[in-house]
């Protein structure tokens, strides 16, 4: 003969333990209607990155998490709440990553001279036509006349 199988479930250790029903913060006020305005009271139903609180966190009812949730979406909707916050932490520093100052010194480009930079190249190199028109009288009469050997 076979044997045969227990229906029976068997239960965890800690199934016993009940855990306190959570009361949600509407009953406790007395609220009768959730408004859209009530920005502080539809805080109270958002985590801290501006996202709808789950109804096991929040303690509400299936009704009242509607409800929460449509007035919620309005203030939204309206500028009263925000859709998303960005929260910002300070990086922790890294034992395997090294600092800024220790890294190596650049090397200059090979194209680009040390002592100049590529805007005052760009600078020398071109000249506008005003510029060429008064700089060469002005290097002609600075020229100093070639005297050759035979004439003196």
């Amino acid at each position: 003969m076979a044997k045969t199988r227990s229906t029976r479930r068997v239960k965890p250790k800690d199934a016993n333990r009940r855990t306190k029903k959570k009361i949600s913060p509407l009953v406790t006020d007395k609220v009768e209607f959730v408004d859209y305005k009530d920005v502080d009271l539809l805080r109270r139903f958002m985590s801290d990155r501006a996202k709808l609180k789950a109804r096991r966190v929040s303690g509400n009812d299936s009704q009242q998490q509607r409800v929460v949730a449509r007035a919620v979406k309005n203030a939204r909707e309206m500028g009263l709440l925000p859709y998303a916050t960005k929260v910002t932490t300070q990086r922790r520093s890294r034992g395997d990553r090294p600092d800024r100052g220790d890294r190596p010194e650049r090397r200059p480009r090979e194209d680009r001279d040390e002592n100049t930079t590529s805007d005052e190249k760009v600078e020398s190199q071109v000249e506008t036509p005003i510029e060429a028109a008064v700089e060469a009288p002005v290097e002609a009469a600075t020229e100093t006349p070639e005297t050759t050997e035979g004439e003196s």
